[in-house]
C-alpha cells in the first residue's frame, strides 16, 4: 500500500482522482484492510493546513480526538474526551468518527454548533451540511459554525458489549436557534442507540414552554429515558443565560 500526504488541496484532489482510499488514524480501517486486503493507494491529510485548524469557530477533519481542548467548544471537547481510549484518541481523528464510524460520537455536538462541512471532492472543493455528510460520505476537510452563548453534553455509562450509550449535547446560541432573529435559540441533539435525533427551539421567557416546542421536532420521538436527560440539561443550559 502507498500511502500519500498532500500538502495542498489540489494535491489531495489529485489523490482523490487517483483512487485513494482517505485512511485517517485508521483506527476504524485497518483491521478491515488486515481481513479483506490493503488498498493500492491510500491518502492521509495529517499534512494538509486545512484540515488541521482547530480553534474557537473551526476544526479540522485531520485533528486527533486526543488534541481537542479549550480552543473548542466545550460540548466538542467533551463529546471527543469520552470517545475509546486515551490510545484511540491519540490516533482517531474527527474526520473518521464524523464519516467512517456507526457511532459517529461527535456528531451530536457537531449538530448542536450548526457546524457545516466543507468537503474535498474530486471536482473542488464545497460546504454542505451535516446531513449529507453522514448520508454520502465524503471526504471532509474542516468543520465551521457561530461561537455558541453556553453548551452542555452528557455520555452516560455503558457496559462493554452492551448498546451505545445515550449522549444528550445543547448549545444555546443569539438568535433563534436556526441562526436568525433576536433573542436566543436553543439546540439539542441527542444520539439514542445508532440513531440521532434533532430539534431547535426559540429560548422563551418560560423554560417549560421551550421544552415543550422541542417536543414538537424529531427529538419528541425519544423515549422518556432520554428525556430524563434531555430535560435538566435544556434547563440548566437556559438557566445559564437568565
Amino acid at each position: 500500500m502507498l500511502l500519500r500526504l498532500p500538502t495542498s488541496v489540489s494535491e489531495a484532489q489529485e489523490c482523490l482522482a487517483e483512487g485513494a482510499v482517505p485512511v485517517g488514524g485508521a483506527t476504524l480501517v485497518w483491521a478491515t484492510w488486515q481481513r479483506e486486503g490493503f488498498p493500492e493507494l491510500a491518502m492521509s491529510l495529517r499534512k494538509l493546513p486545512q484540515a488541521n485548524v482547530i480553534g474557537a469557530e473551526r476544526l479540522g477533519a485531520a485533528v486527533l480526538l486526543g488534541q481537542m481542548d479549550g480552543r473548542v467548544p466545550d460540548v466538542l471537547r467533551r463529546a471527543a474526551g469520552t470517545v475509546g481510549t486515551g490510545a484511540v484518541r491519540r490516533a482517531a481523528t474527527v474526520g473518521g468518527n464524523l464519516v467512517g464510524s456507526a457511532l459517529r460520537c461527535l456528531l451530536p455536538a457537531a449538530l448542536v454548533l450548526d457546524a457545516r462541512a466543507t468537503v474535498l471532492e474530486s471536482d473542488g472543493v464545497r460546504e454542505t451540511d451535516l446531513a449529507e455528510v453522514v448520508a454520502k460520505r465524503p471526504l471532509l476537510l474542516s468543520l465551521r459554525w457561530s461561537a455558541p452563548l453556553a453548551c452542555a453534553y452528557r455520555k452516560l455509562p455503558a457496559d462493554a458489549g452492551a448498546p451505545p450509550p445515550l449522549v444528550v449535547a445543547s448549545a444555546l446560541h443569539a438568535g433563534d436557534g436556526a441562526g436568525d432573529g433576536a433573542g436566543y435559540g436553543v439546540r439539542v441533539a441527542a444520539r439514542d442507540g445508532y440513531e440521532v435525533f434533532e430539534g431547535a427551539a426559540v429560548a422563551g421567557a418560560d423554560p417549560e414552554e421551550t421544552l415543550e416546542s422541542l417536543r414538537a421536532t424529531a427529538l419528541g420521538d425519544l423515549p422518556a429515558a432520554a428525556w430524563a436527560v434531555v430535560r435538566p440539561q435544556v434547563l440548566d443550559l437556559l438557566a445559564r443565560e437568565r
